[in-house]
């Protein structure tokens, strides 16, 4: 039976920790939480008991990381904490002999990455990375068609990710919104959409040329658009209570216990306001990549729009597919974890270059991001089984996903192309 314990115990955890504990007790074993929050794993600890039947684990504060690995002596750890701290746990946990399960992003930048990098081949051990959404059924089938040739060579690929003002505000409520934290939307977000040009082509980035900006949030938009009244913080403001973008902890349990409860301890507020200052982060994105494949990318990625989703067109040397899947919108932490990417409406459209255009027919499973949530944590915790698409992501698979949007924020500084092989080296 493996051991396993876990580090962050926010809003990503309890996709993991209750997986564990409610799908795969009979081969794994959850021993100890650690976060910089007790009152925060205490809850953890609650929601163990009255969610999943399971008795209270030992906990740990983050300066006694390593203590928990010596009296633990856990397999594998599981990182989901802030984006910029990952690397530290990573390695940490490579070095005291430990496997490591990361939440996306992998890390934010390039000497970060790096470091994991030579961690793994100075350790021998293994970082897998959490793409759930190469295990939707929509994604897998896409990755089918390509690799079964059906429009040949793909050249090119038209992606735009929409992020609505429910689940797209919410980066800007969070410590998302401070770059230094999350690498930006092109990291913290788009790395997801970058591993799956990877995975749907069989391919890995080359140059990365980015443009965008701050367009819709923070406080200087609001005022050039005739806002006037502004707030820190939703809780406990007048002015919140009129605002659509604002959310309220103290009237949603699992976020008051989580979040307004654990505030005390280290001063976090997840509900700061969407149009305030300190907001450094990007809302408006165009990247164009070139594969070493050939093929070219051109992405945008919006989070302040009236609907929620990606549409997707691959042009190939046979002919074209058109995507459009609808997701369901929603707030981490804020519900249900099969609300998270749960989808609301798809289509995947074969245009064959001398043929009859036709839909291919995808059916979705129960749980989140289409039913993908499952088949990953599966993956992760179950029994291993042959998987022609090779959807376990490997610290590789991290590395070329992050690297795309690295090199995307380089380029937004530089207003250059920037060639990704010059970032690290893997």
């Amino acid at each position: 039976m493996k051991k396993y314990v876990l580090i962050g115990t926010g809003g990503r955890a309890e996709f993991f920790y209750g997986a564990i504990v409610r799908d795969f007790k009979e081969t794994c074993k959850l021993v100890a939480f650690c976060d910089l929050n007790q009152t925060r794993m205490d809850y953890a600890n609650q929601l163990l008991e009255e969610r999943y039947n399971h008795t209270k684990i030992n906990t740990y504060l983050h300066t006694d990381f390593e203590k928990m690995i010596e009296e633990e002596k856990p397999d594998t750890v599981i990182v989901t904490t802030v984006d910029r701290t990952h690397h530290t746990y990573i390695i940490k946990a490579l070095e005291l002999g430990c496997d490591v399960i990361t939440e996306k992003p992998m890390t934010i930048d390039a000497e970060k990455c790096q470091a994991i990098i030579d961690a793994v081949n100075r350790t021998g051990r293994e970082v897998r990375v959490a793409f759930n959404y190469r295990y939707a059924p929509h994604n897998t089938k896409i990755r089918e068609l390509i690799m079964n040739d059906v429009i040949g060579q793909v050249n090119s690929v038209n992606f735009e990710w929409a992020l609505d003002t429910q689940h797209g505000a919410d980066y800007f409520r969070r410590w998302h919104r401070d770059k230094r934290n999350s690498g930006g939307l092109l990291v913290h977000k788009s790395t997801h959409h970058f591993d799956l040009v990877n995975f749907w082509l069989g391919t890995t980035p080359e140059t990365v040329y980015a443009a965008g900006g701050l367009r819709f949030y923070g406080r200087e938009n609001a005022e050039a658009r005739g806002v006037t009244q502004f707030y820190q913080r939703a809780h406990g403001n007048k002015f919140a209570k009129e605002d659509p973008f604002a959310i309220d902890l103290e009237g949603n349990p699992h976020l008051k216990s989580m979040y307004l409860d654990a505030e005390k301890e280290d001063g976090y507020q997840r509900d700061q306001s969407v149009f305030g200052d300190g907001i450094n982060i990007e809302d408006t994105l165009g990247v164009m990549v070139t594969y070493k494949s050939k093929a070219i990318l051109n992405y945008s990625l919006n989070a302040y729009l009236p609907w929620e989703g990606y549409i997707v067109s691959f042009n190939g040397t046979k002919g074209r597919i058109e995507v459009r899947i609808r997701e369901q919108s929603y707030i981490n932490s804020g519900g249900s974890k099969d609300d998270e990417g749960r989808v609301k409406d798809k289509s995947i459209v074969v245009m064959p270059m001398f043929g009859k255009p036709y839909e291919v027919e995808v059916v979705e499973g129960k749980g989140g991001h289409g039913g993908g949530d499952p088949i990953l944590l599966q993956d992760l915790f179950g029994t291993p089984v042959k998987d022609e698409f090779n959807r376990a992501a490997s610290h590789v698979d991290g590395t070329m996903s992050i690297l795309t949007g690295i090199a995307g924020n380089i380029s937004l500084n530089t207003g250059q192309a920037v060639r990704v092989e010059d970032l690290v080296n893997y």
